[in-house]
């Protein structure tokens, strides 16, 4: 079956660097886009970011644009998520998903397979 975990995340200063690493199995991960989405308590689901099945086109939410960079290893079946200049606005629950298809889309129904999540904090 699919499995998705993350990792990585934890407490960091505003300012400081996470990487989130995703592990996929149970599907040919290099046959689908996957993305990055957050979030926090009493708020929807926020689309992050969202790369394609080659890895050859990226998308990111204006509001992490600069900042973060996905990326993926294919022959590790693993989505990164490199966090550089946090914020304390960055604080929520990341998730992993995996799309229906080989293209990644800011529209979080376009993906079926979503992973536990691993909190960030950011905060001094």
């Amino acid at each position: 079956q699919v499995q998705l975990v993350e990792s990585g995340g934890g407490l960091a200063q505003p300012g400081g660097s996470l990487k989130l690493s995703c592990a996929a199995s149970g599907f040919t991960f290099s046959n689908y886009a996957m993305s990055w989405a957050r979030q926090v308590p009493g708020k929807g689901l926020e689309f992050v970011s969202g790369i394609y099945s080659d890895g050859s086109d990226t998308y990111y939410a204006d509001s992490v644009k600069g900042r973060f960079t996905i990326s993926r290893d294919n022959a590790k079946n693993t989505l990164y998520l490199q966090m550089n200049s946090l914020k304390p606005e960055d604080t929520a629950l990341y998730y992993c998903a995996k799309a229906k298809g080989i293209i990644a889309t800011i529209s979080l129904h376009q993906y079926d397979y979503w992973g536990q999540g691993t909190q960030v904090t950011v905060s001094s």
